[in-house]
């Protein structure tokens, strides 16, 4: 087991238990086109309300002018270190039916899709660092998004380096122990607040 394999209650598949976001990135490594297509393939066969398929996605690749322009909208927190990355994937929803009123379920089902955008990186052997620090009107005009069009994330995808990489102020994050909240405090069942009845031996 890696060390960064969560510790998960009961088992759960891999590929979830192994997935965590990184910020050290490999600088020399580029992404095959058969690995984007199959990272672009996996976020389009997400779930979606009425099949409406409300995402689309912005895609630069280390080098281009795509990239460099949703680098430049990074807040200087991600720039640290997402520039290493060989990719980076602005989300899109589009917030409005045809007929212009509003789609509410948009940004839910747009999360689903960079979600598996991001297990397929991990089973391509690849790491996905979704980040909401971005400033979205720059990216909005420098990109062309179109009005009712909202950028909700930015995704770092490339592969892993080592830690020792990363600034200081960053190392220890990158190394910190992977946590969440207990089961307990998440789910609840016969009213707010009181946890499910489930037994687990874990």
């Amino acid at each position: 087991m890696s060390p960064r394999t969560a510790d998960t209650a009961v088992a759960v598949h891999p590929l979830l238990a192994e997935r965590w976001s990184p910020r050290s990135f490999d600088a020399s490594h580029t992404i095959t086109d058969e690995q984007l297509i199959a990272l672009l393939e996996a976020a389009r066969w997400a779930p979606s309300a009425g099949n409406l398929q409300p995402w689309h996605f912005l895609v630069g690749r280390r080098g281009d002018v795509t990239y460099k322009q949703i680098f430049d909208s990074l807040k200087p927190g991600n720039q640290l270190w997402a520039g290493t990355s060989s990719l980076l994937v602005v989300a899109v929803a589009a917030e409005r039916y045809a007929d212009g009123t509003p789609h509410h379920h948009a940004a839910y089902d747009t999360g689903l899709a960079v979600a598996q955008l991001a297990l397929q990186a991990h089973a391509l052997g690849l790491h996905a660092h979704q980040m909401g620090g971005f400033e979205a009107e720059q990216l909005r005009s420098v990109l062309g998004v179109p009005d009712g069009h909202r950028p909700l994330s930015v995704t770092a995808i490339g592969a892993l380096a080592a830690a020792e990489l990363l600034p200081p102020e960053l190392l220890a994050r990158e190394t910190a122990a992977r946590e969440r909240r207990p089961l307990t405090e998440t789910f609840y069942a016969e009213g707010w607040g009181t946890p499910l009845p489930v037994r687990h031996d874990g």
